[in-house]
């Protein structure tokens, strides 16, 4: 019995170490930005099972104790405000892909900045992987795009972008105008602002005047178009038509098309029926609308909650231009630790996969949340309780091997 006691005791020692091991790890990754704990599993060791009826005493002799598996804690950690637009933390499941061009890991630390030559990547160094969005030739962007879908798992790539970024002026193509000319007979103008294709915003102004000639039972009105840069100095093109009123003040026919902005033609649109331009007895009124953009720089890049890296220019416009992929896998208590926050696949985790809709799109499967990280999933308090726990049961195990010595001792000196 005391050499059963010796090795009880020595198992114990053995299993709580590495509790207190695991434990120890944790309490000190507390404020580790995605850190992943561990709890230990134990399990008994016996001869033979237990008969609680039997009277002898080998027939329930037990060897101790060993811990039977580590298992990752698999609850999010808090997460803690930032001031870097680059900062996220996965809202749900999911893990951020990084590689060193080697190798490919897997963390949920994401604390990402751009290096020297704008690839996003992790405080060390390894590149995060994701899908872009194609919309880049050079350092000019073509075309927006509101949102870039993810790629397959083996085309995931570095996400490099550049530096000095141009939007590319949208020369208007289209003007629309509203409003009532009234019964008066006064000269009307209504103006639109729009863009030609060296990025410089003119004015187009549609001059309206009661035609000299009347044909009954409608009104007809004169509109002059004039295309001219915003000082008034240069006037780039003139065109005249006339509009044709029904007698309840509808539109029925137009003779004005398009006009010429500093070679881009631009379409004028002044509706039909009630939908655009009208002659009633209401108030005076106009306004307008044109498609068409002017030109901007790069003011920064930004992550939103679908992971997708934007660009914001200083015309006020944007550009999804890549998405950071969400990588998955069957048993992520399978994933091989690497280092404090990264994990490795493992023949146990399975392959990394994306989820999937419907349609058999590849999605993230979980958001993200922007100026935010995510602290370890450790929770102090717990991991202090079973520290203490721990230990004692250490001590314990202390002095079942201290028994057993003296046991073993007596029975040499009888």
């Amino acid at each position: 019995m005391s050499i059963q006691a010796l090795h009880t005791g020595v198992s114990g020692l053995q299993t709580f170490q590495t509790a207190i091991d695991i434990t120890s790890d944790n309490i000190a990754n507390v404020n580790t930005i995605g850190y992943r704990g561990y709890s230990a599993e134990f399990a008994s060791l016996f001869q033979e099972s237990l008969d609680v009826t039997a009277k002898s005493p080998s027939s329930g002799v037990g060897y101790g104790t060993r811990v039977q598996a580590t298992n990752m804690i698999q609850e999010t950690g808090s997460n803690i405000l930032t001031e870097k637009n680059t900062d996220i933390a996965i809202n749900g499941d999911g893990w951020f892909g990084v590689t060193n061009d080697i190798n490919t890991q897997y963390t949920r630390a994401g604390n990402f900045t751009f290096d020297a030559n704008n690839d996003l990547v992790t405080q060390d160094g390894y590149y995060v992987l994701g899908t872009k969005a194609g919309n880049i030739s050079g350092e000019i962007l073509a075309p927006v795009v509101d949102e870039t879908l993810l790629g397959d798992v083996q085309s995931q790539e570095k996400l490099r972008f550049p530096k000095n970024l141009s939007y590319p002026p949208e020369p208007t193509t289209n003007a629309d105008f509203y409003g009532n000319l009234g019964l008066v007979d006064e000269p009307r103008t209504i103006s639109a602002t729009v863009v030609d294709a060296d990025s410089n915003r003119n004015n187009l102004e549609l001059l309206f005047a009661k035609s000299a000639t009347q044909v009954p039972p409608g009104v007809q009105w004169d509109v002059t178009a004039t295309t001219k840069n915003l000082d008034g100095q240069t006037i780039y093109d003139t065109k005249t038509g006339v509009l044709n009123f029904a007698g309840d003040g509808s539109l029925i026919s137009n003779t004005l098309d398009t006009i010429d902005n500093n070679g881009t033609a631009v379409n004028i649109n002044v509706g039909s029926g009630y939908s655009g331009i009208v002659v009633t007895n209401a108030p005076i009124s106009g306004s307008s609308t044109a498609d068409g953009t002017i030109g901007g720089g790069l003011i920064g890049y930004e992550i939103n909650l679908n992971a997708e890296v934007i660009a914001t220019f200083t015309n006020g416009a944007q550009s999804s231009v890549g998405k950071i992929a969400l990588y998955h896998f069957q048993n992520d208590e399978g994933l091989d630790r690497t280092s404090g926050t990264r994990f490795q696949k493992s023949s146990n985790s399975g392959d990394p996969i994306f989820y999937q809709d419907a349609n058999g799109q590849n999605i993230l499967g979980s958001t993200v949340n922007n100026y935010r990280l995510e602290n370890a999933n450790v929770k102090l308090e717990t991991s202090l309780t079973e520290l203490i726990i721990f230990q004692r049961a250490y001590d314990a195990n202390s002095k079942v091997i201290s028994t057993a010595d003296q046991m073993i001792q007596k029975a040499l000196q009888m």
